[in-house]
């Protein structure tokens, strides 16, 4: 299989701004997805996150455009604000090679008002969530009278949150005749009869879904009843992670363990579906930038977060099923680092880990952990600060702001070294940018008596 993109019925443009981003050999995704998006084909992919799935339908999608027609062409459905956000970054990356193409991010926790005005002024492409996406159609604000794609991505992830429903509306919203792609990375029974009501004909494209965990160090432990946390402490304090996801089945569990992790005096923040929108951009910002070190988070939250570079992987509570416990673990040991993921299981869910034996085809090993005498005790005074500390300005995309306008700022005459400033994430409304802790009082200093392209913004300092 040939898997250089230049092989495919690509505009110039289009090759030479691949070219630009770095993309020169296709992902197994890609390879085979692309051929059959570009034919104009119907789509059921099944893949993994950071299998390169966006490009694969977002490339196929952005030739299809017609730039001087202000409709919405083509829709992205994605079950969640993270997910879609990062979709959209990703093809306005691919969009550079086209002039005046208009992506829209229509999803909730966010004014709809705003919305409400760029979809006036036109968009080619709409990406939301399923929710926010209904009640544009309700409010008559969204036409998709004239949609030829339509993505799903995610679609088992949308199941799981419940959008069926919604899903079935938004789909009577469409023209009979579009192409459809589905993208999921696991294939349960109900990802069967969605397929078989939104595709015409499609076909099916599988690349392997469970993770190579042969570079990821696997270890159970056997915990007993009302000592998890205490062996979660003991396992954090012996391998002090700079960065590690802990997961737990439940969103009650997830803000309960954040919070006792922070008592104890770990920089530790929950990721849920209970947060405001506003809050969740925030712990996402600060574990990205590696000023949170430790995240503690739901599947459903943290689908769709790409992380370059994560330590470690905890399983609190093991999952029910053994797939999602293979795409938790995926997420470290990435770009060819190894990784690490520990699990903890009691007696009487020993039945779980068998199953994620059987579907790895290995056996568990099991570890061991000294425990601590005492936990508080054991975590007087604790200092794990990270390296990094987020500043959050109260400033964004609606005012204008750009990263690099924040890191002139940051750096110009008598500024910090630019080797002291981190990651820069931008949102609507606020802008979150990290800096190294022993320069963090000088930089908000900088950012509160200075201006941000001629303008004040207040400053503050999360951690």
């Amino acid at each position: 299989m040939n898997l250089d993109f230049s092989s495919l019925p690509l505009s110039p443009a289009m090759l030479s701004n691949l070219h630009t981003l770095g993309y020169t050999q296709m992902t197994p995704i890609q390879a085979q997805s692309l051929p059959q998006v570009l034919a104009g084909k119907d789509l059921l992919a099944q893949a993994k996150t950071g299998s390169g799935k966006t490009a694969a339908f977002g490339i196929g999608l952005l030739e299809k455009l017609n730039p001087r027609f202000f409709g919405v062409q083509a829709l992205i459905l994605c079950p969640t604000r993270e997910l879609a956000d990062q979709v959209t970054k990703e093809l306005r990356r691919l969009a550079r090679a086209t002039q005046n193409i208009k992506l829209v991010t229509l999803c909730g926790g966010a004014p709809i008002g705003p919305q409400i005005g760029s979809l006036e002024h036109g968009a080619h492409v709409v990406v939301g969530t399923p929710g926010r996406i209904l009640k544009h159609l309700g409010k008559a604000t969204l036409d998709l009278a004239q949609v030829s794609t339509l993505v799903l991505d995610e679609a088992d992830r949308m199941l799981d949150m419940g959008f069926s429903d919604e899903i079935d509306v938004i789909i009577d919203a469409l023209p009979k005749q579009r192409q459809t792609l589905l993208f999921s990375a696991t294939y349960p029974d109900s990802m069967a009869e969605l397929s078989a009501h939104v595709l015409r004909d499609p076909v099916e494209v599988r690349v392997e879904t469970t993770h190579t965990v042969s570079h990821i160090k696997q270890q159970f432990y056997s915990v007993n009843k009302g000592q998890r946390t205490l062996t979660l402490v003991s396992l954090l304090l012996k391998h002090k992670p700079e960065s590690a996801i802990i997961f737990c089945n439940t969103k009650q569990q997830t803000q309960e363990l954040a919070d006792e992790l922070a008592s104890l005096g770990f920089f530790a923040r929950a990721l849920h579906g209970d947060l405001e929108q506003r809050d969740r951009d925030q712990v996402w910002a600060q574990f990205a930038n590696r000023s949170t070190a430790i995240l503690v988070a739901t599947d459903v939250a943290s689908r769709g977060l790409d992380i370059k570079e994560l330590d470690m992987v905890v399983n609190f509570e093991l999952s029910h099923d053994p797939e999602v416990h293979i795409h938790r673990i995926g997420r470290t040991g990435r770009a060819g680092k190894k990784g690490l993921a520990l699990s903890l299981f009691l007696s009487n869910e020993r039945r779980r880990m068998e199953a994620i034996e059987a579907y790895q085809g290995s056996p568990a090993e099991p570890g061991t952990i000294a425990l601590l005498d005492d936990l508080h005790e054991a975590t007087r005074g604790l200092k794990l600060k990270p390296k990094m500390v987020t500043l959050q300005i109260d400033g964004g995309r609606k005012q204008k702001v750009r990263p690099g306008d924040i890191l002139g700022a940051l750096t110009g005459e008598s500024g910090i070294p630019g080797k002291q400033v981190g990651k820069i994430d931008m949102f609507d409304q606020f802008a979150y940018v990290a800096v190294e802790r022993d320069v963090a009082k000088q930089a908000l200093q900088i950012l509160n008596e200075g201006k941000i392209k001629g303008r004040k913004f207040r400053v503050r300092k999360l951690n």
